[in-house]
């Protein structure tokens, strides 16, 4: 497979980088694709070297705003189908239109809906729309078959949120070490709270890092603060 022009260069362009993912839970006044624009820019402007968006209605409000590149993903609950990260070819198509770079899809080794597979999708994904792929993993043995499959970024993004990682809390801090021998760039999200943390993924050896809630989370870490103060409020009333 050879990879689209220009792909090397955008790998380049993310390494050693903060990757600031933009989105926002359906029932936020946040929601809203301007808005995400405007949190992506100001992520670009203040040095991320890249933004991940979901949907492709914020896809497309995100590229007219911003240059940097976008890894851009498509949550979609399929009945019965556990993977919903870009879980079909169409799914992937409609983010690539909206403008995004990279392409992220879940590779975890769960059952997928009916007639795909990873294989195919990756490859789907490089031939009909000229993308690259990140590939979404929560096992080392996902990262393998992702990496045999064709994908040109492994992310731990789903390491704790799957029935093989159950009870594990990320940043997969092992996995992600593991990864660094795959031979592909290995991308450190989820779970990552703080810039000291950021420093360890690169010291790890990440080729870049994706921060989501702890940036732009204001729903979650308004939530969080809330319940930790209710108590202490409970007890004076």
């Amino acid at each position: 497979m050879v990879l689209p022009e220009g792909s090397l260069a955008l790998l380049e362009t993310l390494r050693g980088g903060l990757v600031v993912s933009c989105q926002a839970p359906a029932d936020s006044p946040l929601y809203e694709p301007s808005v995400i624009a405007a949190i992506a820019q100001a992520a670009v402007l203040r040095g991320a070297v890249g933004v991940r968006i979901d949907t492709p209605a914020h896809i497309a409000a995100v590229r007219q705003r911003v240059q940097a590149p976008i890894i851009g993903l498509w949550k979609r609950q399929i009945p019965g189908c556990e993977v919903y990260i870009t879980p079909q070819f169409e799914h992937a198509r409609a983010v690539a239109e909206a403008g995004a770079d990279i392409i992220a899809i879940d590779a975890t080794l769960r059952p997928r809906p009916a007639g795909e597979t990873v294989v195919e999708l990756i490859g789907q994904i490089h031939d009909s729309l000229g993308k690259l792929v990140m590939a979404d993993v929560d096992t080392l043995e996902a990262a393998i078959a992702a990496v045999e499959a064709g994908a040109d970024l492994v992310g731990t993004t789903l390491y704790g949120y799957t029935p093989a990682t159950a009870g594990q809390t990320p940043p997969g801090w092992e996995l992600l070490s593991q990864m660094t021998l795959l031979g592909k760039p290995a991308i450190c999200e989820g779970g990552v709270a703080s810039p000291e943390m950021t420093r360890k993924a690169l010291d790890l050896g990440a080729h870049a890092v994706v921060v989501g809630t702890a940036i732009t989370g204001i729903d979650l870490q308004v939530q969080a603060y809330c319940r930790a103060i209710a108590p202490a409020e409970d007890h004076r009333l």
